[in-house]
């Protein structure tokens, strides 16, 4: 950081609103009638606010496609090019990107705004990481319009004042902070091939042959509790510090308990059961309260407690799941699953391996996610650091 005080000794740090250091400000097209998506020849990529992810472009499953016609329709009016930023400028505001490789199979939504910046005076990282710092996000927050979907105006972002350093202490900026970018970006591409190693020995350690072992029905293996569960509306829940769980986790707390122990928990309703974004068997330990929409399960042992809920998050349980509109995994149907019960010693070894994954997959104490979090948390603190300047 020394280094980057003694190019600011002596430097002056203008002030000037966006519009005066960039060459435009565009968007892209809105299909509306000039064509449509995902047509039979589509190929190109229609980039969302949902694409723009930590300052890159990712194209998802379910990114929306167009054909040649609609990418050359959406290029005339947004004229993307290298270095150009992307900001989304409506709906979740303020994500940027800067473009790194001349884009040739995909554009932008109307939505997308895309800021050309005038090299001559800022330099286009520079100009993203400011666009992300506390101090400026609350400027451009001020002028944010609309109710329910919310957007900042072209007109209003280009009159936003934003500090512009000489060159040379724009790119040191740069250079700081794309290397806590670059190590978080690392961590978090270490997590993704932890996370699919956990998942590939999951998958081979909770397989099992045909009379390998005994199957029995989840009912037989635990006991079901769902009777002591008592639901409270929220009006009536006398706030606390004991947690209060629902199908997918904690969902409030409250004063009292009504479980202590270790339990199972698995949801009973909800879309979850169905789209899975969050495990629908998680444990629960000391003292708790459960309302009626996740089961209650308990376990002589923690080995059998861990396994199932490996195992019935491993497994589709679409065959169990009623209900189209509002899925529910009644108590009989869970009760009928079929739960492959290896030995106790055979049990034990292998949560003991998928133990270590989840720790280092998904704790937010100990494993990588908590390291990438303090990451993050340390390249924020710097970024404010370096893009705060005296003010006008």
């Amino acid at each position: 950081m020394s280094e980057l005080s003694n190019l600011l000794q002596g430097v002056e740090v203008e002030w000037k609103p966006l519009g005066e250091v960039i060459y435009s400000l565009k968007t892209g097209l809105n299909p509306r009638k000039n064509f449509q998506l995902n047509t039979v020849d589509a190929k190109g990529y229609y980039v969302t606010v949902r694409e723009i992810q930590n300052g890159e472009i990712v194209f998802l499953n379910n990114t929306d496609r167009v054909n040649d016609r609609a990418l050359e329709l959406i290029n005339n009016r947004s004229n993307l090019d290298l270095g150009d930023i992307l900001f989304s400028g409506t709906g979740t505001i303020g994500r940027t990107a800067v473009i790194k490789t001349k884009p040739k199979n995909w554009n932008i939504k109307e939505g997308v705004y895309v800021i050309k910046p005038n090299s001559n005076e800022i330099n286009s990282s520079y100009l993203s990481y400011l666009l992300n710092s506390s101090e400026i996000i609350k400027e451009y927050s001020k002028k944010i319009v609309g109710s329910p979907v919310s957007s900042l105006p072209m007109s209003e972002l280009k009159k936003l004042q934003i500090p512009i350093p000489p060159l040379p202490v724009q790119k040191e900026i740069v250079r700081i902070l794309d290397t806590f970018t670059e190590l978080t970006a690392e961590l978090t591409a270490e997590l993704t091939a932890r996370k699919k190693q956990y998942n590939y020995y999951r998958e081979q350690l909770l397989s099992f042959e045909e009379g390998e072992v005994e199957w029995k029905t989840l009912g037989e293996l635990a006991e079901n509790l769902d009777s002591m569960r008592k639901p409270v509306t929220s009006g009536l829940r006398e706030s606390g510090d004991i947690p209060y769980y629902g199908a997918s986790g904690v969902v409030d707390y409250v004063k009292d308990y009504i479980f202590e122990g270790d339990y199972l928990l698995i949801s009973e309703d909800g879309a979850n059961l169905i789209a899975r974004n969050t495990p629908i068997a998680f444990s629960i330990s000391g003292k708790t309260w459960v309302n009626n929409h996740a089961h209650v399960l308990k376990f002589n042992t923690y080995a059998e407690r861990r396994f199932v809920e490996y195992y019935l998050n491993s497994i589709d349980l679409t065959p169990y799941i009623s209900g189209a509109a509002q899925p529910k995994l009644n108590q009989k149907n869970l009760n009928n699953i079929k739960i492959p019960n290896p030995s106790q010693d055979e049990q034990e070894r292998i949560v003991s391996i998928l133990d270590k994954f989840d720790v280092l997959t998904t704790s937010i104490s100990e494993g990588l996610p908590k390291e990438i979090e303090l990451r993050q948390k340390q390249y924020e603190y710097y970024r404010d650091l370096l893009l705060t300047f005296p003010s006008l």
